[in-house]
């Protein structure tokens, strides 16, 4: 029995943490996911909340596996993410923070497209706040182009579903297909803030520009109800088999690269949705469990590597590899911490990342997809190289930077954020059977056979074994104050340019339209004033006489009419 909507605590949590102040305002705060989360222990699969508005029948909430899971998973992410924010005192960001959460949430349970709809845009406005929160104008300029695109997903969304309904098929969301009416506008739509291939600039550029905070709830949200999306509506579609490939591998010549070390974690970020957009794509059970398993695992070890970079940011103010290094001297638990993450994310035996990861991969072999193992399997090895060896390899090692003078811990709720994710990190790498029983269909599974360890030490060893070689013979690309440009290159230069070529060739016709209208708009401004002015006809004063003899005239003009 549903009595309230599931995102109901988080957006009450928002309204109220904007208004409060002190131990009143962590209270809310922190009191809204964990009653969220209780809320949801008192709904069961099949549960709905059906809405008939203007003729159409809306289902609010829809509850089966698939989106308890991601609610659990969303109200965590929340609650760590709140606890991570404690020391800060801006409302702009608390509110924002859960209501960003609060409209994940909404999009999860949403079991119509129109509902999925009002909550898309709701993911847009209130994950901008946590990017403009920054204040400056590096941020303001990202965020009004994340803006952008992300509204321009939800307009593809709109026609989409428009489209799609307007064949008859109503507004349910289920699977949908790319063989639908509307079916590639929605595919778009669910792209964009998936970050598919040439899609993706938004991420790259907006999320290292929000702040130390911010970050870590952006990593956990929109691309996750994005994945979610993909697995309810378009589950078994060939075509992302090879988009996730794609997105698997691109990113780590980025990553490798890359000096800000936050950018390089969402190139990351890109690299591991492609690992569950390969999964979506095969279709198989195994293949969804295991893409829903490694969206679950990556919103904890992502979160919790990006803490540590936050950390790093609150402490020194610098992201860059190049100016950063010597921090484990002073800040020896933030590096613990980034450790965990790192090995997380490199699939090492016992972490979190290895008990999903290795499902996709035995679900892309069991399918016959070996090309696309390959590019997995390559793209494992890279992600170890950028996130797992680099990231703490640059901030916390190499060469000691100036800031280790003055460097120390974050504030205790910080350490404390990152030590339960870290923990969580162990803790399902170790014992996966929890998570596994909570995955939408029935798991027969066991990440722990001797074939999968011994295939994922060695590729760590030699992973690893070439980082050292091409460090030490100088090969491996140095951290160097620079600007990548990447592929949203193209369309903002080029658009730039087009939009230069068309002000050449029709502004003068431009200025010649706009100068006729000026000259039409003057005159109808004298014919008016000639008759309806100060001076003009219709402005005079009349005798009485002579307006009862016009009234007298109408009169009996009207009545002639009347009879005749």
């Amino acid at each position: 029995m549903i009595e309230l909507h599931p995102a109901l605590p988080l957006f009450a949590g928002a309204l109220l943490g904007g208004v409060t102040s002190g131990r009143s305002r962590a209270v809310v705060l922190l009191a809204a996911p964990l009653l969220g989360a209780l809320l949801l222990t008192q709904l069961s699969s099949g549960d709905r909340v059906n809405w008939e508005v203007l003729g159409l029948s809306l289902s609010l909430v829809r509850v089966d596996r698939l989106a308890l899971l991601f609610g659990y998973l969303f109200h965590l992410a929340a609650f760590l993410g709140v606890i991570y924010a404690l020391h800060l005192r801006d409302r702009l960001q608390d509110m924002a923070a859960l209501s960003y959460a609060a409209s994940a949430v909404g999009a999860v349970f949403a079991g119509d497209l129109a509902t999925l709809f009002i909550f898309w845009e709701l993911l847009a406005v209130t994950s901008c706040g946590l990017i403009l929160a920054r204040r400056t104008p590096r941020a303001l300029r990202s965020g009004l182009r994340y803006l952008l695109v992300q509204v321009g997903s939800g307009v593809l969304l709109m026609v989409g579903v428009l489209l799609y309904a307007g064949e008859g098929r109503g507004l349910a969301f289920e699977h949908i297909g790319l063989g639908a009416s509307g079916g590639v506008l929605i595919f778009l739509a669910f792209g964009i803030k998936s970050a598919f291939p040439l899609l993706h600039g938004w991420l790259t550029d907006a999320y290292p520009e929000a702040t130390p905070t911010g970050t870590v709830f952006l990593s956990a949200f929109t691309t996750k109800v994005a994945v979610y999306c993909l697995a309810r509506g378009f589950a078994g579609t060939e075509a992302l088999v090879y988009i996730g490939a794609v997105m698997t591998c691109f990113p780590i010549f980025y990553a490798v690269i890359e000096n800000d070390l936050r950018r390089v974690l969402a190139y990351s970020l890109i690299n591991q949705i492609g690992f569950m957009v390969v999964g979506i794509g095969i279709g198989t059970e195994l293949a969804l469990n295991g893409a829903v398993a490694h969206a679950f695992n990556d919103v904890i070890f992502k979160g919790l590597l990006l803490m540590t970079m936050g950390a790093v940011l609150q402490v020194t103010g610098e992201m860059r590899g190049s100016e950063l290094g010597g921090l484990y001297k002073r800040m020896p638990r933030t590096t613990f911490f980034c450790l965990i993450g790192a090995a997380s994310i490199s699939a090492v035996p016992l972490f979190s990342g290895f008990v999903s990861k290795s499902m996709v991969m035995s679900a892309v072999v069991g399918e016959g997809y070996f090309g696309v193992w390959l590019a997995l399997l390559f793209a494992s090895a890279g992600v170890f190289h950028h996130a797992g060896i680099k990231i703490p390899f640059f901030a916390f090692f190499a060469h000691d930077s100036h800031f280790v003078a003055t460097a120390r811990e974050p504030p205790v709720n910080m350490q404390l954020a990152m030590a339960l994710a870290a923990g969580l990190c162990v803790l399902i790498g170790t014992f996966p059977g929890w998570l596994y029983g909570a995955l939408p269909y029935p798991l027969d599974y066991s990440p722990y056979d001797a074939g999968h360890v011994l295939a994922q030490l060695q590729l760590l060893v030699f992973s690893a074994l070439a980082f050292t070689w091409l460090k030490l013979s100088g090969i491996y690309p140095p951290e160097l104050r620079s600007v990548n440009i990447d592929a949203e290159w193209v369309y903002r230069r080029g658009l730039g340019i087009g939009v230069e070529r068309l002000q050449a060739v029709f502004g003068p016709w431009d200025r010649r339209l706009r100068g006729l209208g000026r000259s039409l708009v003057a005159r109808a401004i004298a014919l008016l004033a000639r008759h309806h002015g100060v001076h003009g006809v219709l402005a005079r004063s009349w005798p009485t006489g002579s307006m009862v003899l016009w009234v007298s005239v109408l009169l009996g003009t009207s009545l002639l009419l009347y009879y005749v």
